[in-house]
């Protein structure tokens, strides 16, 4: 993992840190409009696009099933994720100097190992609910009930909160005294870590931990998943049987695709190749990049949203 392990006392001399220095993309300032052009123009896309999906999802009776439940939650997930990172990218963007408190600082770490993690969870419930919708079609108004999808949700986003506040929490007890300076445009865990000057063991083991859960066992539960989904759909004899089942979870798939990918880019690396330049880059794909495309790959390739999206222009255009 991209982290080093820390085991120095703090000396009675040395300055606790109160604010950190998010060093962003400094050292490329003829860059600095080219990336604020793009970051704001990715939020605001990723914004508007995630609550088009949530206004959609909710006001039309077409679209209220565990599938569009589920991705109305990964839409608010994606909302929370980036709204926790690019404001504050974009504010250094502007200024010669991006400072963040100790609180902030921890705020938006909460805020974003909560998305984060919720996501991926959550991508895994949605890839449960195909399997059921392709290989068990009989039972799956029994299988995926309403309240059974509720249980689902509210499990997901507190597991998830229970895992940002213990690894927030463990973060909060580390000293830092200097340098102060977060090589990353974000509070993230990795980059903390090297800046402590006290021991990061604990923090090390539940970060590993929690890897393990969510990038381990829940991407391997989305394979099998998956290779069941597949499996169903090459026995199925009819080429429009197989053609309709594919639709049905072609977009899901390639939101895992990306997801997975930028997460394992960012995180899955040995601790000795640790590049703060190429941590920033693999960020920018699961922070920004994956919010902004998914309301996008599920408008584009999902009849039901278009259908429930041309009712809906009319609307407000009246």
């Amino acid at each position: 993992m991209n982290w080093i392990l820390h085991s120095t006392m703090v000396s009675p001399n040395q300055t606790v840190v109160t604010e950190f220095v998010l060093q962003g993309f400094s050292e490329h300032p003829s860059l600095r409009l080219f990336l604020m052009g793009c970051f704001l123009s990715l939020y605001t896309v990723a914004l508007m696009g995630n609550m088009v999906i949530i206004a959609l999802i909710t006001s039309s009776t077409g679209l209220h099933s565990p599938m569009y439940f589920f991705l109305c939650n990964l839409a608010t997930m994606d909302i929370i994720c980036t709204s926790s990172v690019l404001p504050k990218a974009l504010i250094g963007l502007l200024s010669e100097k991006n400072t963040i408190s100790f609180k902030g600082c921890m705020t938006q770490l909460f805020f974003l190992v909560w998305s984060g993690s919720s996501e991926l969870l959550l991508l895994t419930v949605m890839a449960y609910d195909r399997y059921v919708a392709i290989c068990l079609p009989l039972h799956y108004s029994s299988r995926m009930s309403p309240q059974l999808c509720g249980t689902f949700a509210v499990g997901v986003w507190s597991i998830c909160a229970l895992n940002a506040s213990i690894n927030t929490g463990l973060m909060t007890r580390l000293s830092f005294c200097g340098p102060k300076v977060i090589t990353h445009f974000f509070c993230e865990i990795p980059p903390l870590l090297l800046l402590s000057c006290s021991s990061t063991y604990v923090n090390s083991v539940m970060t590993l931990v929690a890897d393990a859960f969510y990038g381990g066992i829940n991407f391997v539960l989305t394979l099998l998943s998956y290779g069941c989904i597949i499996a169903s759909i090459l026995s199925m004899r009819s080429a429009e049987g197989k053609r309709k089942a594919f639709s049905t979870c072609s977009s899901h798939l390639i939101v895992v695709s990306v997801y997975y990918s930028s997460v394992f880019c960012a995180y899955i690396s040995p601790g000795s190749s640790y590049s703060p330049e190429r941590s920033k880059f693999t960020s920018v794909l699961y922070s920004v990049l994956s919010p902004t495309l998914n309301p996008l790959i599920y408008t584009l390739r999902n009849k039901d949203v278009k259908l429930a999206l041309r009712r809906l222009l009319p609307s407000f255009l009246n």
